[in-house]
């Protein structure tokens, strides 16, 4: 993982603010309220491709793209809540559902038949099914765009059905999962900054206003995310840990930004 020591020339001139790629108004006021003064920024809501494969590589892709459309420097994030028990699912994809894991399903060997009464079969084909709808499959690079006519599944599976993909399960551990990737520009390569946060998946407690805040509760707490007081869950979350590993290296790579203020104090001491 490519952290604050990343190579990053001393004293940068950055021709404009960071472009934080975002249409979610929740997550822009953590980034906010997180980051403060500290890195030089404004929003903007781009249509990217839905990716898959490993949160790392995912948001590196997508400040790759961004920056080119963009043309300037960006910051984008990409955000996996991931079960233990299922092995790290739903993971990047628990914002999408993709068909390519009927793949998956149509060559699972099913369970012999002497298992077929058992309860354990039942489990077994309603857990795939879930899977089928809710998560996705990683593919070659030449086919990790997903059709956005599947994004924000969340919506339709609901709290409750990310607590059923569990029932089976005794194991009800989790963790939350962000990675930012920082690109200066169009030529540059993203660097990434991972955020973990350890927890377990309980009923949704707290208001329903963010993703699966309801339903996530960390380690050390008796509180849900939704629960919590913003200042608190900004100090312990994946986000924040993420973001601050993005404020140590802006303070270590020197960058100077070109702020319109900074322009117009260098063009009255001209």
């Amino acid at each position: 993982m490519e952290l604050a020591a990343a190579k990053a020339a001393s004293g940068v001139v950055v021709s404009r603010p960071v472009t934080f790629v975002t249409g979610n108004a929740k997550k822009l006021e953590e980034v906010r309220a997180i980051l403060g003064q500290t890195v030089p920024f404004h929003s903007l809501k781009l249509d990217l491709p839905e990716l898959q494969g490993e949160p790392e590589e995912i948001s590196k892709e997508k400040a790759r793209l961004a920056a080119v459309e963009v043309k300037g420097p960006v910051l984008v994030e990409d955000t996996c809540l991931c079960f233990n028990a299922l092995k790290g699912l739903p993971g990047p994809y628990i914002y999408n559902s993709s068909p390519h894991l009927l793949r998956m399903f149509m060559n699972t060997k099913v369970p012999s038949c002497h298992f077929i009464c058992n309860s354990n079969l039942v489990l077994f084909i309603e857990n795939l099914a879930v899977m089928i709808l809710f998560c996705g499959f990683s593919l070659p690079s030449s086919n990790k765009i997903i059709n956005s006519r599947s994004k924000w599944f969340l919506q339709k599976i609901g709290h409750e059905g990310l607590n059923n993909l569990l029932m089976a399960y005794e194991d009800k551990s989790a963790y939350a999962l962000c990675a930012f990737s920082f690109a200066l520009g169009p030529d540059a390569e993203p660097i990434t900054f991972l955020g973990k946060t350890l927890g377990k998946i309980v009923a949704a407690r707290g208001p329903n206003d963010f993703g699966w805040d309801p339903i996530f509760q960390p380690d050390g707490y008796e509180q849900t995310y939704a629960e919590m007081p913003k200042d608190e869950k900004n100090k312990i979350s994946h986000r924040s840990r993420a973001l601050d590993l993005v404020k140590s290296h802006f303070a270590e790579a020197g960058y100077i930004f070109e702020t319109n203020d900074s322009k117009k104090r260098k063009k009255d001491e001209e």
